[in-house]
């Protein structure tokens, strides 16, 4: 892909506006990103189409416009990344969301799609969802601090080695916040 590629950002809310071909396409962009060494939802690689089109048709199967969207990233019509944001139903916690999984395909790393789909999804988040924050949990150790830092967000506090990847390698969870959107 030229790194001048225009980017396509699509909101999905329902798992019926999934075509076969996008349900692949995510499914492949998250075993490529696990394979790679990506922190996004699998932490022990490989993995394979086994493994991640149970998780991802679950995800899927939780879009409602109210609770759960899906954006994806597409340049020339590839899939070039994706996140999910989640909403509470409960009026306690109703007014901030969570983001999961956002991933960028490997083969457009480094060109601005995790950036983009961040700054599309606050968007949504404040505009169509009125929602006032954003939470996320993120790997420690992988520079996902870093990331985040860069768009807004802020760490709010860690569970001090609470993910266990190997006998000899143990991370912080980074929780981090976004406020006011």
């Amino acid at each position: 892909m030229p790194h001048d590629t225009t980017l396509h950002l699509v909101q999905i809310t329902n798992q019926h506006d999934v075509a076969p071909e996008l349900r692949q396409e995510l499914i492949d962009c998250w075993m490529v990103v696990t394979n790679a060494g990506g922190a996004a939802g699998f932490p022990f690689p490989p993995v394979g189409q086994d493994d991640v089109a149970p998780i991802a048709d679950k995800l899927l199967s939780r879009l409602d416009p109210q609770q759960s969207r899906l954006l994806i990233a597409q340049a020339d019509g590839v899939l070039a990344g994706w996140v999910i944001l989640n909403r509470d139903p409960y009026r306690l916690v109703g007014h901030w969301g969570t983001v999961h999984h956002l991933q960028t395909h490997s083969a457009f790393r480094g060109r601005g799609v995790g950036s983009a789909l961040v700054h599309e999804l606050r968007k949504i988040a404040r505009d169509e969802l009125g929602l006032e924050q954003l939470h996320l949990a993120a790997r420690g150790s992988e520079g996902l601090e870093d990331f985040y830092g860069r768009l807004g967000w802020r760490e709010i506090g860690r569970w001090p080695g609470a993910l266990r990847l190997s006998p000899h390698d143990t991370r912080d969870e980074v929780l981090m916040i976004l406020a006011p959107l």
